[in-house]
């Protein structure tokens, strides 16, 4: 499964890496596979870099796997990398289970938000959670993290609840949306 996204995107901001008013290259979502285990490793690593000292040592530790804890969070979960230039620029896990599923660590590198990125990839996980013919798909999302929770609403995603104190006590918000 493949889709193409972002050269018809509304970009609020550049990319810290491009400082031009010109329109973020196009990027495409595709299913990973073990070969793109070091690239997503990568990438998780520029993901939290810049939480350091904002977020628990441990969470980002948990959140920065080494390509073999990779392999590991790959039993059971379907992952999709976006790339733009043959870089990984996001990526997200899709857990199914009892007729759901469950967005699992989605990422996307900093120089890349704010670009459709991290809306393909849930539109991504949505279409492969119809797929297998789940009723609903559901994420959580640190509470800190208000801008992703808002992108969420925007795609239809509807407040489940929140988990105080949940990783590393740190307030996790549930959020579900019905297919």
């Amino acid at each position: 499964m493949a889709a193409e996204s972002g050269s018809d995107r509304r970009v609020d901001r550049p990319p810290a890496a491009e400082k031009s008013d010109a329109a973020p290259r196009p990027f495409a979502v595709e299913r990973l596979t073990h070969h793109d285990i070091n690239d997503i490793c990568a990438l998780y690593r520029r993901v939290w870099e810049e939480f350091r000292g904002k977020l628990p040592d441990d969470l980002i530790k948990a959140w920065e796997p080494t390509p073999l804890e990779f392999t590991s969070w790959m039993e059971g979960v379907t992952y999709f990398a976006a790339r733009r230039d043959g870089k990984m620029i996001g990526a997200v896990g899709c857990e199914l289970a009892d007729g759901s599923c469950r967005i699992v660590h989605l990422g996307v590198d900093p120089d890349s938000r704010r670009q459709g990125v991290g809306t393909a990839l849930t539109n991504a996980a949505t279409e492969w959670a119809r797929h297998n013919t789940c009723l609903s798909i559901w994420v959580d999302a640190l509470t800190k993290f208000e801008a992703a929770v808002e992108v969420l609403r925007h795609l239809g995603f509807q407040d489940a609840g929140v988990l105080h104190k949940h990783y590393w006590s740190e307030d996790v918000r549930l959020l579900e949306k019905i297919l």
